[in-house]
């Protein structure tokens, strides 16, 4: 009978953070690659500053270094001594597989999209505001905290964005509706960086955050649904102005 040998307690313990921290670095690499894989980052873009990204992720600046080494190992992103990191490829394929990086295939037309995001994310949310715990509360704080801070960066606050709705995705407790949602999430993401840039767009969007999280901390599934069905139909009716070249006022009184 073979011998399994033991590491001494202080080892194990030191293996497990190291495992621990090089999982998040990989997290957060495969945030920022769907990121660019959706077209928020584009090729020849500079990434915010370490700081800003570990406000914006909830992480440390030591976890954002790991992420961009992850990623300028894959070269994905081009690191230059005294220069920013930009983004130097959009193939993100050798490092992110699968639904969450590049959502559906399609092309789906943006009311179908829309029909099926309120679907989905109205259960999402119902189930969610049941089941949310003290940790995933804790996360959407933070969240809405580093949105603020993002000011009128686009960027910035669309990192924000895409966690608060992964945790909101993932504390429905179900892991196919996690896949469906942020793949309807990603659909025509590329465009919501030039809408979110214009003015009061950040704003709006932090609005509906807030309620959003108001029905998640009064575990109220009727709140939580009619919440998320007016921040999908803001997205969709800025979205559909946007490609239409129309005025968003519109979308913004059927909102009232």
């Amino acid at each position: 009978m073979s011998h399994v040998k033991r590491l001494p307690p202080d080892q194990t313990k030191a293996l497990m953070g190291d495992v621990s921290r090089r999982s998040v670095r990989e997290v957060i690499a495969e945030k920022l690659a769907a990121l660019i894989s959706s077209g928020v980052l584009a090729v020849g873009d500079e990434l915010p500053g370490e700081r800003e990204l570990a406000t914006s992720l909830s992480v440390s600046r030591e976890t954002v270094r790991g992420a961009i080494a992850i990623l300028a190992s894959h070269r994905i992103l081009r690191v230059a001594h005294g220069a920013r990191t930009t983004v130097a490829t959009a193939d993100v394929r050798s490092l992110v597989r699968g639904v969450q990086a590049a959502g559906f295939e399609g092309p789906y037309d943006l009311e179908s999209v829309h029909e099926a995001r309120l679907l989905v994310e109205r259960r999402i949310a119902a189930d969610a505001a049941r089941n949310i715990n003290e940790v995933g509360l804790a996360k959407l704080r933070a969240s809405i905290v580093a949105q603020e801070e993002s000011g009128d960066d686009p960027v910035r606050f669309l990192l924000c964005d895409r966690d608060f709705h992964a945790t909101l995705y993932r504390a429905a407790g179900n892991d196919v509706f996690f896949d469906v949602a942020m793949s309807l999430y990603n659909h025509l993401l590329d465009h919501r960086r030039r809408i979110v840039a214009k003015p009061g767009a950040i704003a709006e969007s932090l609005s509906d955050h807030r309620a959003i999280l108001t029905a998640m901390e009064n575990g109220n599934p009727e709140m939580a649904e009619r919440s998320v069905v007016g921040h999908a139909t803001r997205i969709y009716l800025t979205t559909r102005a946007f490609l239409d070249g129309t005025s968003p006022n519109s979308a913004d009184s059927a909102l009232e």
